[in-house]
């Protein structure tokens, strides 16, 4: 009999499992449909020996103290402050927009009280901010919204600024300072070892089993558990039944250069120019000594695996009848970024499964366990995890 069966190896379920195997006690059966942990910060050595992201770079930064000192209890990290260039008008510029961008784009020496009034100049007056188009143009008028961000968001989002939420581009600040710094939170590092490192510690407890390629549907009615912890896409756990929650999806193009460096930074976006948005250089962000490269080309698609949920008012209001249906199911708990339907960076992954983890250690009585279609017996159960090993 497991305590819990978590739904998906990612940042949600493997925190959850470790709080709950160590500081509970309690038996955890962690499954995932890929055939390794860590989710979409998966990272692993290509076949030149370079560490590369698989689905894409992965820059841990975070203001919570909490959430960083959780998670150095499972890795050493690398400082690391990521930067970012936009290839604009045949120019590398510092992105998010910032006094160097616009003296460089424009051939000025503003210093940054005159790059303040030169934003207050171009911007358009816009009585409400509804849409991501809102929040740039008002901030730094039109020309500078065609140059960094109509066209990068068209390819990204598949669809005009003018259609999304303002959250979206929100998300990127303007500055009147030299700071080239993508973020600005107080603790920026990456994973000395990697992600896939810290998620095997973090999965590291007798108490802690691992299904991997296994999709949980295969299992549940064989396998005894008291509670479910579902970490996918909600829409899926309901059978779709109001329909599909949209999302956009990535392709990862990598490739292996035969060069020590390759770009100036170590992500170039690209918002005007090629299929694709931006490339990034993995030895940049992991400090990693290497005769050779690694790079990876991002291709944003509608079809795929899904990334990103797509923030409009119809979609919030169709998750909000999942929601309803998640609230009112027993015995499961839906976190994540999928369960929830929201573009949370990791550090607020991990803060929303500690939140859950307090509310579960909170609670009054444990519920019955649920009775399984087939009884479990221990040697089952030893037989269908064995068949998935737990290091990927």
């Amino acid at each position: 009999m497991f305590d819990y069966l978590i739904v998906g190896a990612g940042f949600a379920g493997s925190v959850l499992a470790e709080r709950l195997a160590t500081r509970s006690n309690k038996k955890v059966l962690v499954v995932d449909k890929r055939n390794h942990i860590a989710g979409n910060a998966y990272d692993h050595y290509n076949e030149d020996g370079i560490l590369v992201h698989k689905y894409g770079p992965h820059i841990f930064h975070t203001n919570s103290k909490d959430v960083f000192e959780y998670l150095s209890n499972f890795t050493d990290w690398r400082p690391y402050e990521h930067r970012v260039l936009a290839s604009v008008d045949g120019q590398m510029v510092p992105m998010p927009i910032n006094l160097d961008t616009i003296n460089k784009l424009y051939g000025l020496k503003l210093n940054s009280f005159e790059v303040e009034e030169f934003f207050e100049s171009v911007a358009e007056k816009v009585p409400v901010i509804k849409t991501s188009e809102d929040v740039v143009v008002s901030k730094v008028g039109r020309e500078l919204y065609e140059k960094f961000f109509r066209n990068y968001t068209r390819k990204q989002w598949g669809m005009d600024p003018s259609e999304l939420d303002k959250s979206v581009t929100s998300r990127v600040p303007t500055r009147t300072n030299r700071d080239d710094r993508y973020f600005t939170d107080t603790y920026q590092a990456m994973p000395l070892h990697g992600y896939t490192r810290m998620f095997e510690r973090l999965l590291d407890h007798p108490n802690i089993k691992v299904m991997l390629n296994t999709d949980y549907h295969d299992i549940m009615d064989f396998i005894p558990f008291k509670e479910m912890i579902f970490t996918g896409p909600v829409d899926e756990f309901f059978d779709f039944k109001y329909g599909k929650l949209p999302y956009r999806s990535l392709e990862f193009k990598h490739e292996t250069l035969n060069t020590e460096n390759y770009l100036a930074a170590p992500v170039v976006n690209y918002p005007n120019d090629n299929l694709y948005t931006r490339i990034t250089e993995f030895k940049a962000l992991t400090g990693q000594q290497h005769p050779k490269t690694a790079i990876v080309y991002e291709y944003p698609k509608a079809e795929g695996d899904p990334y990103y949920p797509v923030p409009r008012l119809e979609n919030a209001e169709l998750y909000n009848k999942y929601k309803k249906l998640a609230d009112e199911t027993p015995n499961v708990h839906f976190v994540g970024r999928l369960a929830t339907y929201k573009y949370y960076n990791m550090d607020q992954v991990v803060a929303q499964a500690l939140t859950l983890y307090k509310k579960l250690t909170e609670k009054s009585a444990e519920e019955a366990p649920r009775k399984p279609a087939i009884s479990g017996s221990t040697e089952l159960v030893e037989k269908l995890v064995a068949r998935s090993p737990s290091k990927p």
